[in-house]
């Protein structure tokens, strides 16, 4: 069955398309595992994470992060735009709920052994005790990116944008989600959006210019 469908601009437009999905859920499946893949589907395992230790941040969450994203921005090399990268997923990985802080740690664990549905079930609970914590969100968005299950993975990404419009990590994996579904103009957007905030993300300037050329077509 073939669907038309119509975007409205920018990124609202392309998590509009999770209504679509709520009525196609198998457009939200990956494909079956012979059919033809995306030439850039293998360019990212997963979206953007937090490193694994993170360092030790103020708790003036604001302030700091406005910092930081400019910081960012101006980073001179490499290192210090991980640097200043692993700050702000502390940031953002931050809670003065011990409960919630338990919770994720052992959601991390349970993703990491690729038990999803028992990370699932953890961050279910996080999301229910603290709705705003963004990166409650974003770590279930991942789980059931890597489940292949778009839908619920948008709802989520969502959820992270409207707390945090700034999640580099959650436009990247809108964009991945995009472009498996075959919106690569979608994708384009949300790629470029992921590295006006970070610059220095893994992988993502050559997705962004090979989308370029793809949906835009070359330089003459």
């Amino acid at each position: 069955m073939a669907f038309r469908i119509r975007y409205r601009h920018g990124i609202g437009g392309a998590l509009a398309l999770a209504a679509l999905l709520l009525t196609a859920p198998d457009l939200a499946r990956a494909q079956a595992p012979d059919a033809p893949k995306h030439p850039l589907e293998k360019s990212l395992d997963q979206p953007p994470a937090p490193p694994e230790k993170l360092p030790r941040v103020p708790a003036d969450r604001t302030k700091g992060l406005d910092f930081l994203f400019g910081a960012l921005k101006a980073a001179p090399d490499e290192a210090s735009a991980k640097h200043v990268e692993g700050r702000i997923w502390a940031l953002w990985s931050q809670t003065a709920s011990d409960t919630t802080a338990l919770l994720m740690a052992r959601s991390k664990v349970a993703m990491d052994a690729k038990q999803f549905d028992v990370a699932l079930k953890l961050l279910d609970a996080v999301v229910k005790l603290k709705p705003d914590y963004v990166e409650g969100w974003n770590r279930r968005a991942t789980i059931y990116y890597l489940q292949n299950d778009y839908m619920h993975s948008l709802e989520n990404i969502e959820q992270v944008l409207a707390r945090e419009p700034r999640h580099f990590g959650a436009l990247a994996g809108l964009g991945m989600i995009m472009q498996e579904l075959g919106d690569d103009k979608r994708a384009l957007d949300a790629f470029r959006r992921a590295l006006a905030l970070n610059p220095h993300l893994d992988k993502v300037p050559d997705l962004v210019k090979t989308l370029s050329e793809k949906v835009e077509g070359r330089d003459i």
